[in-house]
């Protein structure tokens, strides 16, 4: 299989730049789409002919990142792209197991191929070797670049978060799937993930900033209006928000801006404000 890549970068470590050397002998070109806006990182990339190093001068969010990625690969006559976070890496030759595993398999509706996210959360892995989830986080994936033009891409203005759910959900929409390789594994650190306990039950505390919280609240509501139809159970736990408020006022830092951006998130859905949060 030929295979490009992409791997967006936001003002990456030494650690998130490292993560590369875990799959870059897997594939035929990597994209390194740069989001950071405290300067070029272009001599921290690895030494190879593979790499296309496109600095943006400003964060322009994941979901431009990756469509300029993909696009770039199709005019190059690529019909899969991994799609990679910058904190995210495969064990060595994992990505040559996915390629290898779906090399006999009729691709036409599958428009993800995901591998199982190793993180910080208590999921259980089913013990089917490939299951057919409602979503995938983005990183990992193996994308059906043909279904991607199909179904139009990453939806540029929800800027951030919700962008892997509603592409997921865009997929089911149109009559296409998504497939997990339950036996290949990502490591994906997911940020400052911790568990309490409440009157005997454990519950997870994201824990995330407040900007990821304002887009959290105005991108869930647009994903609702949109798919609701097709996974109503699902797209109303995403917008629920009494627990998240629990959690941020009893556990998280930071309160009072994270609340404030669950206001501003819900105002900006309703008045149909979308793209770069412009601060308040």
């Amino acid at each position: 299989m030929k295979l490009a890549g992409v791997v967006v970068w936001y003002n990456p470590s030494e650690k998130d730049i490292k993560n590369i050397d875990s799959y870059i002998k897997s594939i035929d070109k990597l994209y390194i789409v740069d989001n950071s806006e405290n300067g070029s990182n272009e001599s921290k990339i690895p030494n190879s002919k593979k790499v296309e190093y496109i600095y943006q001068n400003e964060n322009l969010g994941i979901a431009k990142a990756l469509n300029i990625a993909c696009y770039k690969a199709i005019k190059e006559k690529y019909k899969f792209i991994l799609t990679m976070d910058q904190d995210s890496c495969f064990k060595s030759n994992d990505v040559d197991k996915m390629k290898t595993k779906i090399s006999s398999l009729d691709l036409s509706k599958i428009g993800i191929i995901s591998p199982w996210h190793k993180t910080k959360l208590k999921l259980e892995k089913p013990k089917e070797e490939i299951d057919y989830p409602l979503d995938v986080m983005t990183s990992g994936n193996i994308l059906n670049l043909d279904i991607f033009q199909k179904i139009g891409g990453f939806k540029e203005f929800l800027f951030i978060d919700g962008v892997d759910i509603e592409y997921c959900l865009n997929l089911k929409k149109n009559g296409y799937k998504v497939m997990r390789i339950n036996s290949i594994e990502l490591q994906h650190d997911l940020g400052d993930i911790f568990y309490r306990n409440f009157l005997g039950k454990e519950f997870m505390c994201d824990n995330h900033n407040y900007l990821r919280i304002y887009y959290m609240t105005r991108n869930y509501r647009y994903i609702r209006k949109e798919y609701r139809n097709i996974a109503p159970e699902f797209c109303d736990i995403l917008v629920k928000i009494k627990g998240l408020i629990f959690k941020i006022v009893f556990y998280e830092k930071d309160k009072f801006r994270k609340l404030r951006s669950i206001v501003f998130g819900i105002y900006d859905y309703k008045h149909n404000n979308y793209g770069k949060y412009q601060g308040r």
